[in-house]
């Protein structure tokens, strides 16, 4: 007996599942993971859930709009840390902003785009929340806070997004011997600054230069005023 050609109707196939804003961020992590961002584009993603782009755009108004959602979403597994944690606030606001950047770090490609997509879901809310509770508990004044917690997010970011454009990881001691290289080798009389602050500039692990960093610009939000608002 010939098989039947008929077609199926419609009604006897499978439903798709109902498209939403979290089912689309959810397809969109999975996407990053498996293939990166640069493949996370609204064709690829509308693909990946059996409908069209133009579906996409009801939910997020660009690629950039679904990257800064897909980066809150990432945001989720920051570490905040409960209240009952041991050590200074100093230390925890160093610890949250620490997790913060090795999430960032694990999609450093996404960590580029953080610096332009800034993201603006719940988690983003939850990370900002815990670091002006932070600051507010090392008696920081609240308009420095504010200002500060930028400081803060763009340094952690830029360090991370930094990681991610440094090449592969056998590309990195070379470029880190060219660098010490250059700095050893640089004339005195021409480049006397260098010459003068020596082996200090090559000082250092990666997390001492971080934690550092962390603590100098916390040193500054607590003591530089910001300036005057101005009036209408």
């Amino acid at each position: 007996m010939i098989a039947s050609s008929t077609p199926r109707s419609r009604r006897e196939r499978p439903a798709k599942p109902a498209l939403s804003r979290d089912a689309i961020i959810a397809a969109a992590v999975s996407v990053l993971r498996e293939e990166g961002l640069k493949h996370l584009t609204m064709r690829r993603l509308a693909s990946a859930l059996d409908t069209g782009a133009a579906s996409l755009y009801v939910y997020f108004q660009s690629t950039a709009d679904l990257h800064a959602a897909v980066l809150d979403e990432l945001l989720g597994t920051v570490t905040l840390e409960p209240e009952a944690i041991e050590g200074s606030w100093n230390d925890r606001i160093s610890r949250v902003l620490t997790s913060y950047t090795s999430v960032l770090i694990a999609h450093a490609t996404l960590a580029r785009s953080a610096l332009v997509s800034r993201p603006s879901g719940p988690n983003y809310l939850a990370l900002v929340e815990r670091l002006l509770s932070l600051l507010d508990e090392g008696d920081v004044p609240r308009d420095r806070a504010a200002w500060g917690i930028d400081l803060l997010l763009l340094f952690a970011t830029s360090l991370a997004a930094e990681h991610g454009t440094r090449g592969s990881a056998d590309d990195i001691p070379a470029q880190e011997a060219a660098i010490s290289t250059a700095l050893r080798g640089a004339s005195s009389s021409r480049y006397p600054g260098i010459a003068a602050v020596g082996e200090d500039l090559l000082s250092g692990s990666p997390e001492a230069r971080y934690a550092w960093g962390i603590a100098v610009l916390l040193a500054g939000i607590e003591a530089a005023p910001r300036p005057i608002r101005e009036t209408s």
